[in-house]
């Protein structure tokens, strides 16, 4: 006795449901009911119930109500199977005096369990689409609209130049903007890339920002100085920045530099990674609009306050850390509302305070969760370290002050940022050869799945770099290109041109 899942019978009207989740049943949640059954290891089905729930908390095929319909199944479904256990047991041992259970013997519980499920969730009209905000869902015909293009990386660098001409930018700034925002597409981080281009366009127009402003600086030492954005663009401000740091660490080994009255300035590695270039150790810091919830606290405070180190290593290597203090950055929630998708667990609240798998809900209560979780004060107390060395060292706004991003008020967002440039020329001789050695040692230790490599921080960002070169250019989704669309329309520029295929 051992059908298999697919083979069961077909429930009909299900519009395509039924292929979701036989997928998904035929993954790690099936292989837990069979270990329960036959009463695995401990440590082994505690690793499996984990998996299990993040797996449902990152499905992007069912709605609430169906993760709590499977979940009550799945309970009663554990009953029937050790009920089946128990009697197959009693009948093997009357048999043949071996009380041993076989993985085939229960499949045919789980087959049933499974297409019992599949029909209550249509009798049940609890249909396992994605359901965000009022009307958008995941069905076959939007599957279709994800369909993605590629687009040349001096395409959409020209493109967004053109954007910033049109606005009146002046040339050279125009050009740090777009190295900018692309180098973070360039990287697979979309969350600061050609998505945000419209609300920079919307801040330029409204004179939210002044985007011709060049930086002053306001106080200076030989190691230290402040400098004041005059609301100009803050990819410039931050250039500005860390120029200043490394022409000052040049003298005295290690600098910071400080700035107030900025605005957004994309990712911290596009500074870290520039100081690392010049055979520097770069840091970055910025604070941003509030919308973290502080462990145990119902309010927002601190914003995500990003973060970021870059080391260089031998023959070109790097170390690269970038990452937010909550546990997902606005970007990648306003990404997954873009693309119809649902969110995990542990990433934003609703307005009641409980966790929400709905983009558009987390968008809009504006309430996400510190890096570690809310029973976690890692996230809270970097948040805190990043607004230190950002917004209060540099006279800025800070936390709770800062405008919300999107808002309407006419105040300058006088975001805070930090830069530190350390030259390891000016301390223990050999630092790049050690940092190759540490690294080295950690990419060859031995992986867990022999598919994955241990990578070190950056690598996952050289090698969707190394693929974009390959492949011929940035690989943008459906919704994305429409952005880009409604902008040529908009503002009268000259559209995308496409890549016709993938280069080798």
């Amino acid at each position: 006795m051992n059908p298999e899942f697919t083979k069961g019978p077909k429930i009909e009207n299900l519009d395509g449901d039924q292929d979701i989740i036989i997928k998904f049943m035929k993954g790690p949640l099936f292989t837990l009911i069979i270990d329960k059954a036959v009463e695995r290891q401990t440590d082994n089905l505690l690793r499996k119930v984990n998996k299990l729930e993040e797996d449902i908390r990152m499905l992007t095929g069912f709605n609430v109500d169906v993760i709590k319909l499977l979940c009550t199944e799945k309970e009663v479904a554990k009953e029937k199977i050790h009920k089946t256990k128990s009697d197959m047991e009693t009948k093997r041992h009357k048999q043949h005096g071996a009380p041993h259970l076989e993985k085939s013997d229960l499949k045919a519980v789980d087959v049933n369990f499974y297409q019992t499920f599949i029909k209550r969730c249509h009798d049940e009209k609890r249909k396992p689409h994605v359901k965000m905000g009022s009307n958008a869902s995941l069905d076959e015909t939007e599957e279709q609209k994800l369909k993605s293009k590629i687009v040349p990386v001096n395409e959409i660098k020209r493109f967004v130049m053109d954007c910033l001409v049109k606005l009146g930018v002046q040339n050279e700034k125009a050009k740090v903007f777009t190295n900018g925002l692309v180098s973070s597409d360039n990287k697979g981080n979309a969350c600061h890339g050609i998505n945000r281009l419209e609300s920079f366009i919307i801040d330029i127009k409204e004179k939210n920002c002044n985007a011709n402003a060049d930086p002053t600086i306001t106080l200076e030492t030989e190691s230290t100085a402040v400098v004041s954005g005059n609301n100009g663009l803050g990819y410039v401000v931050g250039m500005f920045c860390m120029n200043l740091a490394i022409k000052k660490a040049a003298k005295t080994g290690i600098a910071m530099v400080v700035a107030n009255n900025s605005n957004q300035f994309g990712c911290n590695s596009f500074y870290t990674e520039y100081a690392v270039e010049h055979g520097f150790i770069g840091l970055a810091f910025t604070n941003t609009s509030p919308a973290m919830v502080p462990t145990g606290a119902k309010q927002v405070c601190y914003g995500t306050n990003p973060m970021s180190i870059a080391a260089p290593a031998e023959f070109s290597d790097k170390v690269v850390v970038d990452f937010a203090t909550t546990a997902a950055a606005v970007g990648k929630i306003e990404l997954a509302k873009m693309n119809l998708q649902r969110i995990p667990l542990g990433w934003a609240l609703d307005e009641n305070c409980n966790p929400t798998t709905d983009p558009a809900v987390a968008l809009k209560v504006n309430k996400l969760l510190p890096l570690g979780g809310d029973n976690s004060h890692k996230g809270t107390c970097l948040a805190l370290m990043v607004e230190i060395l950002s917004g209060l060292l540099a006279g800025s706004a800070y936390g709770p002050n800062i405008k919300k991003m999107g808002s309407k008020d006419q105040k300058p967002a006088n975001l805070g940022h930090g830069f530190i440039a350390i030259d390891p020329k000016k301390f223990a001789p050999g630092f790049e050869k050690r940092l190759s050695d540490l690294i080295g040692y950690v990419r060859n230790l031995e992986p867990i799945d022999s598919k994955k490599p241990v990578l070190v921080p950056g690598d996952p960002e050289r090698n969707i770099a190394k693929e974009i070169e390959d492949q011929g250019g940035i690989e943008y989704a459906d919704a994305q290109l429409k952005l880009c669309d409604k902008l040529v329309k908009e503002m009268g520029i000259k559209p995308l041109r496409y890549a016709l295929t993938k280069t080798k």
